[in-house]
């Protein structure tokens, strides 16, 4: 990092909408609402996951990283959020929005590549199911979830280090609710134009080729539906990613308002819109997979009566040897 940014900048000021302190209280509420529902929904199912045998497969391996991703997106800024709105002053120290910043860029970017790789577990299991076990080993799985996790960390750190080598000349106030990459390349004083670039050609490659490829894994399995002779059949096959879908098209549709909207008259909308992007789209996700998946409801339903948690001690002790 360049060491001007270092001594001139120690602290960054958020505006959030500090002239608006009223609405401020209330989507306190509404995001500590919002966001414990996203941490304890996510983390239910990863503990689905890990408890009910039925859900030891590609599709809920694959799931249970999105979860993850999903908790540590938001928590990468929103708790901090939420006391800033109590604050008169709101600051963040330089390591704490470099932090911030960096995170929220790779959990971002690896949630649009783990949703490609659910597309693809899709395409396997409905259009080559003979060759799902070998497709999908469990050694494939955990290679494509690292790839999806290493890509997304890789490309915020050299997006973060061309961020903060440039010059900022002792701007320090981001017209934001936290250190969104945007916002903070747009107090740069000097030429921002590699750094604009390297953003321009991650966005194509990191979060349209995902989406042009999960739009072509959708084709085939739409295609391989139809051939589907009878209706339960077809039903029962899209059942399977019709979850995954539903996520999808709210994940891409809410980017998509974001960033092809025309300009808002009032900036202070496009911090809301954000905000909606950031927390309630990951609040969805196991909403979602809650009610159109019947495996995920019979193990919360079985998890909420004591069945799976006894089923999962008669066999830790049924398997555990004897000393």
């Amino acid at each position: 990092m360049d060491e001007a940014n270092q001594t001139t900048v120690k602290e960054y000021i958020l505006l959030g909408l500090s002239e608006h302190h009223n609405l401020e209280m209330v989507l306190f509420v509404l995001c500590l609402g919002v966001y414990s529902v996203n941490v304890l929904g996510n983390s239910l199912l990863i503990g689905l996951n890990m408890l009910d045998p039925h859900l030891h497969s590609p599709m809920y391996f694959f799931l249970s990283n999105l979860s993850v991703m999903d908790i540590l997106g938001t928590s990468s800024f929103v708790p901090f959020m939420l006391v800033n709105f109590l604050e008169v002053q709101r600051t963040i120290s330089f390591p704490g929005c470099a932090l911030q910043m960096y995170l929220t860029l790779a959990l971002g970017t690896t949630e649009c590549l783990l949703l490609a790789v659910m597309a693809y577990d899709r395409y396997v299991a409905i259009c080559q199911p003979l060759r799902y076990s070998e497709l999908m080993s469990r050694p494939t799985c955990v290679q494509m979830a690292v790839m999806s996790w290493g890509t997304g960390f890789s490309n915020s750190l050299l997006q973060s280090i061309l961020a903060w080598r440039l010059p900022f000349c002792g701007h320090n106030v981001i017209n934001h609710f936290f250190c969104e990459i945007l916002a903070v390349v747009k107090l740069a004083c000097g030429d921002i134009s590699l750094s604009a670039f390297t953003l321009m050609v991650a966005t194509v490659f990191l979060t349209l080729t995902p989406l042009l490829f999960i739009f072509l894994s959708y084709i085939f399995i739409l295609a391989a539906i139809l051939r589907v002779p009878s209706a339960a059949g077809r039903r029962k096959a899209f059942s399977t990613c019709s979850a995954h879908l539903t996520v999808v098209v709210i994940f891409y549709g809410t980017i998509s308002f974001m960033y092809f909207k025309p300009n808002a008259k009032d900036p202070d909308l496009d911090k809301i819109i954000t905000l909606f992007y950031g927390i309630v789209t990951p609040s969805l996700n196991p909403i979602i997979y809650s009610l159109r998946n019947s495996e995920v409801k019979a193990a919360a339903i079985a998890l909420f009566k004591g069945d799976l948690l006894s089923r999962k001690m008669s066999h830790f002790y049924c398997c555990t040897p004897s000393p």
